[in-house]
């Protein structure tokens, strides 16, 4: 059987209950109306069991009808056991059980979490204790103790709460520093991979040119512009490319077209299969562009995902008539 917190409270608070009433059983003076007794010692345990079990599978909680039903029997239980006795047996060891029992049942509501119902079963407690004893002999008499047992069980549930407050917190924490790690873990990994991109494209061409002391034919000047392009591409616009897209700019540039591409999270939520639909048609759009100037767009927005503009000329105008490619790529599937 597996020990928790919950189950050790529960079996003390039984316990205890099981103590108190056992005391009030064995009485050393007859008492005058012993059925009162018994039902004050039956009504005890019966709100000492629901206040311990009602509702527990769903929260710690205690239940509002429970606290209701905890507080009238907590009001019936010293009058029901100081009816049962005459008034010169009422300071027997016996006959103040309730005080204790009564006592515990608020620490129950208090660990319960309902605490106006603990504290106002200690003030009737306290306020029948002394009707039926007497003030000063109702504290000699165990009021004390049952004092001591509500404020300690207060303090130790604010206590406990902070705690567990606390460590959810800190596990929060945890879990945030484990993410911060492992987006940088994926951070670096990009950034070696682009490295090495880098090492694999523009390693070869850099090798030749310094071999040829920078004197490079026509062929090899065209192939270190294209793998500039590249690289500006992998940097600025990663998640926009594929093979097909990055086969299909680099055949734009060789035909003449500047091409270039940026990436402002357009592509941000969205799954992989739609992701790869608006890859193949940017590849399509780019393959069928004849404009002097591509510009490759994918900004963050509801609606769309990708927009392609291309330009006639040089490109030193801002006009309007210079636009001769404009096509927008939907976020979702038409």
């Amino acid at each position: 059987m597996k020990l928790t917190v919950r189950s050790m409270a529960t079996a003390l608070a039984l316990g205890f209950a099981v103590y108190f009433a056992a005391r009030a059983i064995w009485w050393t003076v007859q008492p005058s109306a012993p059925l009162l007794l018994v039902a004050a010692i039956a009504l005890y345990l019966s709100a000492m069991l629901t206040a311990v079990l009602a509702g527990t599978a769903q929260s710690v909680r205690m239940p509002l009808w429970c606290g209701v039903l905890v507080t009238v029997i907590a009001v019936a239980v010293p009058a029901l056991a100081s009816g049962a006795l005459d008034a010169d047996d009422l300071y027997a060891p016996f006959a103040t059980w309730y005080v204790g029992a009564v006592g515990l049942l608020a620490v129950v509501c208090i660990v319960r979490r309902r605490y106006l119902v603990g504290w106002l079963i200690l003030v009737l407690l306290t306020a029948e204790t002394c009707v039926f004893m007497g003030v000063g002999s109702g504290f000699e008499l165990g009021l004390v103790g049952s004092i001591t047992w509500v404020v300690v069980a207060q303090l130790l549930v604010l206590f406990w709460d902070r705690a567990v407050h606390d460590t959810e917190r800190l596990v929060d924490i945890q879990q945030a520093v484990t993410a911060w790690h492992a987006t940088q873990q994926v951070r670096q990994r990009e950034r070696r991979m682009r490295v090495q991109l880098a090492l694999a494209v523009a390693g070869p061409l850099l090798s030749r040119t310094v071999a040829a002391h920078g004197e490079l034919d026509d062929e090899e000047r065209t192939q270190a512009t294209l793998a500039e392009g590249r690289l500006r591409d992998e940097l600025r616009g990663e998640s926009l490319l594929n093979d097909a897209v990055r086969e299909a700019i680099t055949d734009a540039r060789r035909r003449g077209i500047a091409v270039t591409v940026f990436d402002e999270g357009g592509l941000d939520g969205i799954d992989d299969a739609r992701t790869g639909r608006i890859r193949d048609e940017l590849a399509e759009v780019i393959s069928g562009a004849r404009s002097d100037r591509v510009i490759i767009r994918a900004r963050r927005d509801d609606r769309i995902a990708v927009t392609v503009v291309g330009r006639a000329g040089s490109g030193r105008t801002r006009d309007e008539d210079d636009v001769d490619l404009w096509h927008e790529i939907p976020r979702e599937d038409p």
